[in-house]
């Protein structure tokens, strides 16, 4: 008999199989992270699958430890959290060892749940670079010592570490990310559209104030700043995005908006897309991204850690 003990975060699930089975399934526990119901496959080269009908998620032995008695086989092993077929790599907190730094790997460190790394991490996606730009994620509640000291002085993500530098700013590292690595550009050529593109850029850190201010206030700053970007959206008529055809100014806006949307609700009772359906729209098209729904998470997820973080509840 073979035991698989998988760890999912904070839970953990042991599975027993005949070493003559193909496979085992994982519903009663996968079905509820992701959606549908998987198995677990044997192959010699110690790596296992996970397969459904929509996406082959690959997970690998990273710390095995094989004992053998009475004829068993014991085998423990981490699933990492999974995305569309990339394996995302559990954050380092104050207990981890550094990556080795500076030896020519290409390195984003971001936490999963901070809006501003997430800008990066879109780009990246959007770029196609899952391959060329590795994710680091840093646990942001217990950060560990060698980040502040040998990566970031600032102590703060998202970083990029590239060509021997550390740079930081999310949108700096956007625009870095487009302009220095292959893949397809999202800032638009038309020299009117990059104007409003600075505008739209210079306006976020106002955006976010406007509406965090609201809510532990009055809705007056987050109805304003909605209004501004349904105005925004209005302005070109080539595509749904705002300027026009999908950019990095989605991508600045795309984090917030993902958060602002179901904490307005549930905190206020205040829908933003309510008369606004420039907006609708965009948040609709913004979802079918691929690049982007890949780094999302549940809308319930986003209140409570609002809740915990602001309400203490």
């Amino acid at each position: 008999m073979e035991a698989l003990k998988i760890s999912y975060g904070v839970t953990n699930v042991s599975l027993l199989a005949s070493s003559r089975d193909t496979s085992i399934s994982l519903f009663p526990f996968l079905s509820k992270k992701i959606g549908c119901v998987c198995t677990v496959r044997f192959p010699r080269n110690g790596k296992f699958l996970l397969r459904d009908n929509r996406v082959t998620l690959h997970a690998q032995f990273l710390r095995s430890t094989v004992s053998r008695y009475k004829g068993a086989t014991r085998v423990s092993a981490t699933l990492e959290t999974v995305s569309a077929g990339e394996i995302l790599p559990p954050p380092l907190d104050s207990s981890s060892d550094p990556p080795p730094l500076f030896d020519g790997t290409t390195r984003l460190y971001i936490s999963y749940t901070c809006p501003y790394a997430q800008r990066v991490w879109i780009t990246r996606n959007c770029k196609g670079l899952e391959d060329k730009i590795r994710l680091v994620p840093i646990d942001l509640q217990n950060r560990p010592a060698w980040y502040k000291e040998n990566v970031n002085p600032a102590n703060k993500v998202p970083a990029l570490e590239h060509n021997n530098e550390v740079k930081g700013e999310s949108l700096d590292l956007i625009r870095y990310v487009d302009s220095h690595f292959e893949g397809p550009s999202l800032f638009p050529d038309d020299p009117v559209k990059k104007e409003f593109a600075e505008e739209l850029f210079s306006y976020t850190d106002t955006f976010n104030k406007a509406v965090v201010s609201s809510l532990n206030g009055k809705i007056n700053g987050a109805s304003d700043a909605f209004d501004h970007i349904e105005k925004a959206l209005s302005k070109f008529d080539d595509g749904p995005f705002l300027l026009g055809q999908f950019s990095l100014v989605d991508i600045a806006f795309a984090p917030f908006i993902e958060r602002f949307e179901p904490v307005l609700l549930d905190v206020k009772n205040y829908d933003i897309t309510s008369g606004r359906p420039k907006l609708t729209a965009w948040i609709e098209e913004m979802n079918k991204i691929e690049a982007y729904k890949r780094t999302r998470h549940d809308p319930k997820e986003h209140v409570e850690r609002y809740r915990r973080r602001f309400l203490g509840n």
